[in-house]
């Protein structure tokens, strides 16, 4: 039997709704009994990476790392659900040439939505000078040119995005 895993990459910057949108993208799998996993590259940063700082290269090391488990995974069947900043198109193409069988969600919002959500507290430590190396501040943000869904995530109820 051919192995039908892949990868569901969601890109967007910090407060965007990754998160929020790889949770219920994963309850709506566990309700059709489809095998997953999360691989939030926060919540596996201080596992996979705590030796690592927030400069472009070591945030592309980690995301690499990431990648690599989602690898793992697919090799077993086990589709991922990605929630990754992804912040240029190389390493949005390493990931799909890494891994495949990819569906890239990019979600857009502006950044007066992300501040006001800031679920890690980052742009509040940007404005107060405490944050250095953050995407779309001091490190670039590349759209995706051709992903294969854009969520407007400040415009679109949860409920609709899945």
């Amino acid at each position: 039997m051919k192995n039908k895993a892949f990868t569901v990459l969601i890109t967007g910057l910090s407060g965007s709704g990754k998160t929020t949108i790889a949770n219920k993208l994963s309850e709506y799998f566990s309700s059709i009994e489809l095998k997953h996993e999360i691989l939030d590259g926060t919540d596996l940063r201080p596992i996979l990476s705590s030796e690592l700082g927030y400069t472009n290269d070591e945030r592309e090391i980690h995301r690499k790392k990431v990648i690599f488990v989602a690898e793992i995974l697919m090799k077993h069947g086990i589709v991922c659900i990605t929630p990754l900043i992804s912040s240029t198109g190389y390493i949005r193409d390493y990931i799909k040439d890494k891994l495949g069988n990819v569906v890239e969600i990019y979600l857009k919002c502006p950044l007066e939505i992300r501040a006001e959500r800031d679920p890690q507290g980052h742009y509040k430590k940007i404005e107060e000078g405490k944050m250095k190396n953050f995407v779309c501040v001091d490190i670039p943000y590349e759209e995706p040119e051709n992903p294969n869904l854009i969520i407007e995530t400040d415009k679109t109820p949860l409920n609709e995005c899945i």
